[in-house]
């Protein structure tokens, strides 16, 4: 029920102050019957997994910051499907229950970067994101944002509102055996790679 409140507020919300453009539909609707898939998207914005979730239309896990589940709403984010994550020390745990979501027919949001970009631009992707995708075998659906940044950027303390945002969905990426066999920082280095040139290869709007 939570989600199903979280996606209908925030839909509401981006298409009264954002007017909110989805690109991309049929992508979409290609991996919807994928069973485990793994999102991956640029991040500019405090609002790019909202404007991801809802845009994609359906249920799917986020990650977010460990210390977010000890504050005051800790007991919401389980409900919203998070995944808590240690950005300062890294450990498996967090990995291992991505992975398992993700044999087990789930799909994931996953930001490559590791990071909200300062000015906007694509950073490069982390390995951490090469590993995933080697464990658990599945492909990778591409997403690029356009507007958010302008709306929310990183260090801003209140959102811009009528802003136009752009979400582009863009065609599902397959990895072939020998690339998922992909071992040590660069193996998975160049599963990083290749997902971030797919999210920069989807032109943004004219």
């Amino acid at each position: 029920m939570m989600h199903f409140l979280g996606y209908w507020i925030c839909w509401i919300g981006f298409r009264l102050f954002y007017r909110i453009r989805i690109e991309g539909r049929e992508n979409i609707l290609a991996a919807k019957d994928r069973g485990g898939l793994l999102l991956a998207a640029n991040h500019t914005s405090y609002f790019d997994p909202p404007l991801v979730g809802t845009s994609y239309g359906r249920k799917i896990f986020y990650l977010a910051r460990k210390t977010l589940f000890e504050g005051t709403f800790s007991w919401l984010l389980p409900k919203l499907n998070a995944i808590p994550v240690d950005q300062e020390r890294p450990d498996f745990t967090s990995l291992k229950r991505i992975v398992k979501e993700l044999r087990s027919g789930e799909q994931v949001l996953i930001f490559p970067e590791g990071e909200r970009s300062m000015e906007g631009g694509i950073l490069p992707g982390q390995p951490g994101v090469g590993l995933v995708i080697a464990k658990a075998g599945v492909p990778v659906l591409p997403v690029r944002v356009t507007g958010a940044y302008e709306a929310f950027p990183r260090g801003q303390k209140w959102p811009s509102p009528f802003r136009r945002i752009t979400v582009r969905f863009g065609e599902i990426i397959e990895f072939s055996e020998e690339e998922l066999a992909a071992k040590g920082r660069d193996g998975y280095q160049n599963l990083a790679d290749r997902v971030m040139d797919a999210i920069g290869a989807i032109p943004e709007p004219g």
